[in-house]
């Protein structure tokens, strides 16, 4: 257990070491914040598949194209799916069968009254009852049947509509069409590519934190994004919206996620630096009087 902690410790050690010996040599010591280089990339990336197989009938966006929320981006085929569905509507919606039912079981049930007060006066058998009882039972029985009928039929539209959403494609996040994989009259594999989303507004970046400086940061701080061609030091325009639970053992460093909002529309994939006020770090330089 001893063993490991020194292992934990030697680097530091090392540093300190290291930053004695600099200092004894000339070499002097400035506060800076931490700056890290990342690549920024979209905060959404889909590529968007029919979960059924088909043919294309529509393609409504195009390459470029800005896209909302929820919004149809390309459609299967699906006359014939419509048409079942209709007919299904029909005998979902249809009260008919039930209310004959109803009606013939209220009828059963006015006749066994009559029956009895008729078995009464001495003009029905035990018999005529029995038979009429098990009539009105029948004709209670055939009452349930039809509800059950069309609770079935109501289920089978309600599949049948949801069968329909499927053959339409929505897009899950605002964004822009980066890529349409298919064109109208194609043949679709069930969650082939079709239509790839990306939205760059925010964009996001996984950040290599040194670890020995990670346990500063927490989710909401701000952090200075430096885009290529601007000057370092900006201001804090962006957030840390993730702090991984688990460190890089080969780089000593901590995946940290940045978020940064991005109107002007730059391009995901640039190198850009990440300042983080928080956290100060001595930058160790030479003395200009020791140097040669």
């Amino acid at each position: 257990m001893q063993n490991r902690r020194l292992m934990k410790l030697l680097p530091k050690w090392r540093l300190l070491t290291a930053m004695m010996i600099w200092l004894f040599a000339g070499g002097s010591l400035s506060a800076e914040p931490l700056e890290v280089q990342a690549i920024t990339m979209p905060s959404a990336d889909i590529t968007l598949s029919f979960i059924v197989p088909g043919r294309i009938a529509e393609i409504l966006v195009k390459e470029g194209d800005t896209v909302a929320k929820d919004q149809v981006l390309a459609k299967l085929d699906d006359a014939p799916e419509r048409i079942q569905t209709q007919q299904l509507k029909i005998q979902a919606t249809d009260r008919n069968k039930i209310l004959s039912a109803e009606a013939e079981f209220a009828q059963k049930r006015v006749d066994l009254k009559k029956l009895k007060a008729a078995r009464r006066k001495g003009a029905a058998s035990d018999w005529e009852i029995e038979h009429m009882g098990l009539s009105v039972r029948i004709a209670e029985l055939s009452l349930a049947a039809a509800k059950v009928e069309r609770e079935q039929y109501q289920r089978r539209y309600a599949q049948a509509l949801s069968q329909l959403e499927r053959m339409r494609l929505a897009s899950p996040s605002a964004g822009r069409v980066e890529k349409v994989f298919v064109e109208a009259g194609e043949a679709v594999e069930k969650l082939g590519p079709v239509i790839h989303v990306v939205k760059i507004d925010p964009l996001w970046l996984d950040v290599p934190v040194p670890l020995i400086h990670s346990a500063q940061l927490a989710l909401g701080q701000t952090a200075v994004v430096t885009f290529p061609g601007e000057e370092t030091g900006g201001l804090e325009n962006a957030r840390i919206i993730h702090v991984s639970s688990v460190a890089d053992a080969a780089s000593d460093t901590l995946r940290v996620r940045i978020e940064v909002a991005n109107p002007e529309g730059r391009p995901a994939g640039e190198r850009i630096i990440v300042g983080f006020p928080q956290v100060i770090v001595q930058d160790v330089g030479m003395d200009s009087q020791t140097q040669p």
